[in-house]
């Protein structure tokens, strides 16, 4: 655990802050947040590798990871333990999409409130995310991602790509969580999508802490 807040602490000396314009309406919400979480099992486990939980994540035991395994420009794929989940990214056309501007910064995108690089015009967007637990294929609802944009699968430290994403699970093995860390300089983000008993449950998503 020491190492993990360690490695957390590295994440942001290096972070650039995000952009902060204090005439932007921000549209984004707050209430798919770690601390949001009432189930104690759920938010202790949540905190002990989200970013947002880092607070409530001292004296808590580490919980069972399994990294990527492969990685590209547009997709990041997991695989261990009879799971296996990919996320991939599309390119972003502003022309096929509506655009909603509060004077000069882009606050909605087909009228939906959105994540990453808010103000601006994204380059990507999540377009597909799988989960497969056993010989089962978890449905996940586009709900669950379409709002997710400017995804970097990895992030710069000290000249070296870095990665903290995961399929994270509890001693039990009934939770499951599949962890996307974003960094980007116009607005970082982390989001969990969580599985319990081979069922997608929700996610969990926070984001403006660096």
């Amino acid at each position: 655990m020491k190492t993990f807040i360690l490695s957390w602490c590295i994440v942001l000396c290096y972070s650039v802050n995000a952009q902060s314009n204090d005439d932007m309406t921000d549209t984004r919400r707050k209430t798919e947040t770690v601390l949001k979480i009432q189930q104690k099992d759920m938010r202790s486990e949540l905190a002990s590798f989200t970013m947002a939980g880092i607070d409530e994540s001292v004296g808590k035991g580490d919980i069972y990871k399994i990294p990527f395994t492969a990685v590209g420009p547009n997709f990041m794929t997991f695989e261990g333990d009879g799971m296996k989940a990919t996320v991939s990214t599309a390119l972003f056309v502003p022309t096929k999409h509506k655009l909603d501007y509060d004077e000069k910064y882009l606050i909605k995108i087909d009228r939906k409130t959105y994540y990453g690089g808010y103000g601006k015009v994204p380059k990507n967007y999540v377009n597909k995310v799988t989960m497969v637990i056993g010989k089962d294929s978890i449905a996940i609802p586009p709900t669950a991602y379409s709002d997710l944009y400017n995804l970097n699968f990895s992030y710069l430290n000290s000249g070296a790509q870095k990665s903290t994403n995961g399929i994270y699970r509890s001693k039990d093995g009934h939770r499951i969580y599949l962890y996307i860390f974003c960094k980007d300089n116009t607005g970082s983000y982390e989001v969990t999508w969580v599985f319990i008993d081979k069922v997608y449950l929700r996610r969990v998503l926070d984001y403006g802490f660096m």
